[in-house]
């Protein structure tokens, strides 16, 4: 029998990093007190109208760029209908005909067998990114048997990037989500932290054998963590292939990650679809975009969004950060994976390897060896090290010095992680561990060793 070939798609919802909401001029602020930041628009009360946040198209356009989309210089708001007690307007404002980014792809690296060293590059197409507003917050309180409604995040801009079922596992759906919030956060486009949801996943799955058409997929909702991803995509690919093959069907349906059970659990089926009743928002204009050759004369420059004027901003994408840092430092470009991938991780790099004369091969050894391990090891981030830059500069300059080994090199580092304060060379005088540069000295250390011990010598000289 043919193998299994299992197909995955990504939906990623990205709140973008804007002072206002995507129509109002509401405050965006995570956790601020419920309710409190809800203006008549976001309340949907009668005669309110949305007025586009310049910000937001801003941001969705330089994140299209940078994942080689074609921008639409014309893109049209509609309506997706659908009642929930967290959307008082029954509708939400989205971007279902023609969105404002299409057509693009985003390159992402994995390792093979979790070998560092063997890495492979693949890329994943972009269907689209629209804009769209997110809807409010429903709490439910079991106890009282009843649901509070929160809508200080209703009307925040999001951007939705629609990725092709390109994917065939957890592991690559994790590398891509993962490469996309690098992106963003360099960008400036998203703060993208996921555990404040400002990105969050929905997985498609389905599998097939090979030779054969797409079998029926389904739809883990809200993943809210790349570790989780990895974990539901594999475990809802198992689950489909499991239930296949004992000749049960596989359910349209969508399905909720459980990360304390680490399994997949059915939510609502897709069976009837729902009619989302998509029509044209009478609202809002088409959303017109210039870039250096169709911008008019006459325009005011701060009224019209420039998409060549964006593109010439960019930022150095993580890509070119890594090779940049694999040029300049002669490191392993797996070692670049791993200094991007932790926040603040290049940074403390780029300043350990200025302030000390070892090389950067070597320093990046301590760096992903020790220092990380360390940080991991007790939950901590990078900017929360006891251990700082300077520190670990001065240690190592102790040690290309040759003042002291690489084995009291590590006994002092376990005394810098106790913060307590002191400087490498307090603790090395403190603990005695120069080491001895003077032939003499280390002459009369051996002699008086051999002195101490005449009966061992004659031994050893008879043995």
């Amino acid at each position: 029998l043919a193998p299994w070939v299992p197909v995955v798609g990504l939906e990623i919802h990205a709140q973008i990093s804007s002072n206002s909401k995507l129509f109002s001029g509401s405050q965006v602020q995570f956790a601020a007190p419920p309710n409190s930041l809800v203006s008549f628009f976001d309340a949907s009360l009668p005669g309110t109208l949305p007025v586009l946040n310049r910000r937001c198209v801003e941001a969705a356009v330089m994140t299209g760029l940078a994942l080689n989309c074609s921008i639409n210089k014309k893109s049209l708001f509609d309506r997706k209908h659908y009642f929930y007690a967290d959307l008082p307007a029954g509708y939400q404002i989205t971007q279902q005909r023609v969105p404002i980014a299409v057509n693009g792809s985003l390159s992402y690296s994995l390792c093979i067998d979790n070998k560092m060293s063997q890495m492979v590059t693949k890329t994943v197409r972009i269907k689209q990114i629209q804009l769209e507003q997110d809807s409010g917050k429903s709490l439910h309180d079991d106890t009282r048997s009843q649901t509070l409604v929160d809508l200080n995040r209703a009307g925040v801009g999001l951007m939705e990037v629609v990725m092709e079922p390109d994917m065939c596992c957890g592991e690559e759906a994790a590398a891509a989500v993962r490469e996309l919030q690098l992106i963003l956060q360099t960008l400036g486009s998203s703060q993208a932290v996921m555990a404040e949801g400002q990105l969050r996943v929905d997985a498609n799955v389905s599998v097939h054998h090979l030779g054969e058409s797409y079998g029926v997929r389904t739809e883990v909702k809200n993943i809210n963590s790349i570790r989780f991803l990895a974990k539901a995509v594999d475990y809802e690919i198992q689950r489909q292939i499991e239930e296949l093959e004992k000749g049960g069907t596989i359910l349209n349906e969508t399905r909720a990650f459980d990360s304390k059970l680490g399994c997949t659990v059915p939510m609502r089926d897709k069976e009837g679809k729902q009619d989302y009743r998509f029509m044209p928002e009478p609202n809002l204009p088409p959303l017109i975009l210039y870039d250096a050759k169709s911008l008019p004369a006459n325009l005011n420059h701060q009224q019209v969004v420039n998409i060549d004027w964006i593109h010439e901003r960019l930022p150095d994408l993580p890509s070119v950060k890594r090779a940049k840092l694999v040029e300049r430092y002669g490191i392993l470009p797996e070692h670049s994976f791993t200094l991007l991938n932790e926040d603040g991780l290049t940074e403390f790099f780029e300043n350990v390897v200025k302030q000390t004369q070892m090389k950067p091969k070597r320093v990046i050894g301590w760096i992903l060896n020790d220092l990380l391990s360390y940080l991991k090891q007790h939950s901590l981030t990078v900017k929360e090290s006891p251990v700082s830059s300077f520190l670990l500069a001065d240690l190592l300059n102790l040690l290309e010095k040759k003042e002291i080994s690489s084995t009291a090199a590590k006994q002092v580092l376990a005394e810098l992680w106790k913060g307590e304060g002191k400087t490498p060379l307090e603790i090395v005088k403190e603990k005695k561990l120069e080491l001895i540069q003077d032939q003499k000295e280390l002459e009369q250390i051996c002699q008086a060793v051999i002195d101490g011990q005449e009966n061992e010598v004659i031994m050893m000289v008879l043995g």
